[in-house]
C-alpha cells in the first residue's frame, strides 16, 4: 500500500510557474515508478510525466517537454513536479501516482496502483 498527497497547486498568471510536490509513504517508499496526471473539466484524465524507482529516467507528455520537469527526493519521500512558462491550457487537476509493478512508468491510467487525491492548477490569461 502506498499512500500519496499531493500539494503546490494554486493561481498564477500565464508564464508564471509552479511547484507541485508529493508526499508518499508505505512499507515500499522509493521501491516504485510514479507520475503526474492531470485532468480539465469535462477532460479524460492525461499523462503529464513519469519518473523511475531511483530517479535516474524521466518521461514526458509532448506537451511539457521544455517547460515541466519531474523528479523525486527519495530521503524525504517526495515527487516534484517543476512547471515553468504555465499556459491557460495547464489548467486542470493534478494527480500524483504510483505504480509498484513496473521498472519503468507509463502513460496507461490503468497501470498505476494508488493515487493522491489531486491539487488544483489554474492559469489565469
Amino acid at each position: 500500500q502506498v499512500q500519496l498527497a499531493e500539494s503546490g497547486g494554486g493561481l498564477v498568471q500565464a508564464g508564471g510557474s509552479l511547484r507541485l510536490s508529493c508526499a508518499f509513504s508505505g512499507r515500499t517508499v522509493g521501491t516504485f515508478s510514479m507520475g503526474w496526471f492531470r485532468q480539465a473539466p469535462g477532460k479524460e484524465r492525461e499523462f503529464v510525466a513519469g519518473i523511475t524507482r531511483s530517479g535516474g529516467s524521466t518521461y514526458y507528455a509532448d506537451a511539457m517537454k521544455g517547460r515541466f520537469t519531474i523528479n523525486r527526493d527519495n530521503a524525504k519521500n517526495t515527487l516534484y513536479l517543476q512547471m515553468n512558462s504555465l499556459k491557460p491550457e495547464d489548467t486542470a487537476v493534478y494527480y500524483c501516482a504510483a505504480d509498484i509493478v513496473r521498472w519503468r512508468p507509463t502513460a496507461v491510467i490503468t497501470d498505476y496502483d494508488s493515487w493522491g487525491q489531486g491539487t488544483q492548477v489554474t492559469v489565469s490569461s
